[in-house]
């Protein structure tokens, strides 16, 4: 990323553009069309303050290539999203992406379903990321908005956080208002712990135009990371819209 481009987007809450699906419908007929790289470069050009591409176990949809081609000619970071596995990790070393976001994975998973298990396998996720985060790579944790997870990821050393929004974006789109707003107030209360604790905080999964602003209203919140509605809105508006709308939004939030 350029120095100007830095200095401009200085404090201002960052939007991650997650390009797994353009992968998913190319992947449905086998062919080369429609290309994540072309998806990520117009969201780069559109105004994305990066990229997150997370390459499965089962190459479901972003494939190794994929990562071959977005590390060679993106110009905003790659938030490389994987499993805790010796060959995703051996994948993160030889590339070396900005960022390494670690999630939870099980095959059987139409989505991620949740965050990681940190607190019972703190030993083991300490020593996984920290070859990572030696070869320079920004090193993240998906996690729910659990007070013992995020005080995990702290003591394992991960310099950030990444708190999963899906329950909350579940329940308003179920229209089960009352839970909606009891997850709202949890990742409320858990963003201001991570970042007591010294813990940059990202959020994501499931958000869309209707969910996003009180997510981006907290103030501890650095990066949103939204892939699924923009990919499914860009149908209907193009891809470049629908991330100016959301960037709006965000924005708008942040007052």
């Amino acid at each position: 990323m350029s120095s100007s481009r830095q200095k401009q987007d200085k404090g201002r809450l960052r939007l991650g553009v997650n390009i797994d699906h353009v992968a998913t419908v190319r992947n449905a007929r086998g062919g080369a069309y429609p290309d994540p790289l072309r998806a990520a470069l117009l969201a780069e050009k559109a105004g994305a303050d990066g990229i997150t591409a997370h390459l499965r176990e089962d190459r479901r949809h972003i494939t190794d290539t994929d990562i071959d081609a977005l590390m060679a000619q993106l110009t905003v970071p790659l938030n490389f999203e994987m499993a805790a596995t010796a060959e995703m990790q051996a994948i993160a070393l030889r590339h070396r992406p900005h960022a390494v976001c670690i999630v939870p994975e099980k095959r059987e998973e139409r989505t991620t379903e949740g965050g990681l298990e940190v607190a019972r396998e703190e030993n083991r996720i300490a020593h996984f990321i920290a070859p990572l985060r030696d070869a320079g790579c920004r090193v993240s944790i998906f996690i729910a908005a659990d007070e013992a997870q995020i005080r995990s990821a702290a003591r394992i050393g991960a310099p950030v956080v990444e708190l999963h929004t899906g329950a909350y974006c579940d329940a308003h789109a179920e229209g089960r208002f009352d839970a909606r707003d009891a997850e709202l107030e949890r990742l409320r209360v858990m963003s201001a712990l991570a970042h007591s604790l010294g813990l940059e905080v990202h959020a994501g999964h499931g958000l869309t135009y209707d969910t996003v602003t009180p997510i981006a209203q907290f103030p501890e919140v650095r990066e949103l990371n939204i892939g699924h509605f923009l990919i499914g809105e860009s149908i209907f508006v193009g891809l470049p819209a629908a991330i100016a709308e959301m960037r709006r939004f965000m924005d708008a939030a942040r007052g």
